[in-house]
């Protein structure tokens, strides 16, 4: 079922500027103990400031067109690297967000923004950057008939024929586990199917409010089944919640029983004092050992490290997962 009554499209992207409203208390962290908002990060974790020319550059031209990145409205620690080296990872349906996930930086609220010539916006975006591979996300929009599943397939649809060399990579809501929304998105075979699964089991009630571990594993489990050979599938975790070693493993395992070919692991960083504190900083060589278990379980791609996030080179995890499925 398609969205209803959209508005007609504004003639400008200076029009096309939205409002929305967002809760004062985004991630709920009282009475959460953890390390200390404001304390020094084990070194591994500095990165250098972004401010490259490129990505200046990248980011005049994408706030031209009013687009939203998840780079920017997440924080992430590595925009100035991806930015320098050309490639972005693209938000659609708007900037706020019907769910209220303990860790994202990202607004929460009820959202205001439909915009039918967006599809249209990031295919000429991408094209414009010249991407060899985009990685296309988007906020939960549990307000939308179908969860925002038609945006997804207008922004496929729009870039294969905009950049016809360029992968596309879909990082996707759980569709509230509805089937329909998905096989929408997977008719137009994404080169790759990413959901997050975020965090293990144990820590979903504090971490992942109106989120269901189980309901994603079978999302991801699902895409497989009806994308086939033709479709890779991935998902992504964060450590520093809370969790264990061992439970970490248990989960990884989980996921390959849901035929989950690409993994990333990385390290949670708390937006704001209103977020889920960290409990811990694990050390790389940590990370070294979530990997090797990883691939011990049979992922095709792997990528764990402090500063790893879900679209950190994205092509070269793709690149990887079909070189093996290829050896």
């Amino acid at each position: 079922m398609e969205p209803t009554a959209a508005p007609k499209a504004p003639d400008s992207a200076v029009e096309r500027v939205h409002v929305t409203r967002s809760r004062a208390n985004p991630g709920g962290a009282k009475g959460i103990e953890g390390r200390p908002f404001r304390e020094r990060k084990p070194p591994w974790l500095k990165v250098p400031a972004p401010g490259g020319p490129t990505y200046r550059r990248l980011k005049r031209s994408i706030e031209s067109d009013n687009l939203h990145t998840v780079c920017e409205e997440a924080n992430c620690p590595n925009v100035g690297e991806c930015w320098e080296r050309g490639t972005a990872t693209f938000m659609i349906l708007g900037d706020v967000c019907t769910r209220r996930c303990g860790f994202c930086n990202v607004q929460t609220g009820v959202p205001t923004w439909n915009d039918p010539l967006e599809p249209l916006r990031v295919a000429t975006q991408v094209k414009k950057m010249g991407l060899r591979h985009a990685v296309v996300t988007s906020v939960d929009r549990d307000d939308l008939p179908d969860y925002g599943a038609s945006a997804f397939v207008g922004v496929i649809r729009s870039i294969r024929m905009m950049a016809p060399e360029c992968k596309v990579e879909v990082l996707t809501p759980d569709f509230r586990g509805q089937e329909m929304p998905l096989a929408k998105v997977i008719h137009e075979r994404p080169d790759v199917f990413n959901h997050n699964v975020e965090t293990v089991p144990r820590l979903y009630p504090r971490a992942r409010r109106g989120s269901n571990f189980m309901r994603s594993a079978r999302v991801l489990k699902l895409a497989k089944e009806m994308g086939g050979d033709q479709v890779l599938t991935k998902s992504g975790l964060m450590v520093g919640l809370g969790e264990e070693f061992d439970e970490m493993v248990e989960t990884f395992r989980i996921l390959r029983e849901h035929k989950v070919q690409i993994l990333t692991v990385g390290q949670y960083l708390r937006p704001t004092e209103n977020h889920l504190p960290v409990v811990r900083y694990w050390h790389p060589e940590e990370f070294d050992a979530l990997r090797d278990a990883a691939y011990e379980l049979g992922f095709e791609s792997v990528a764990a490290g402090p500063l790893v996030r879900s679209s950190y080179h994205a092509d070269e995890s793709a690149r990887e997962a079909t070189e093996r499925r290829a050896a």
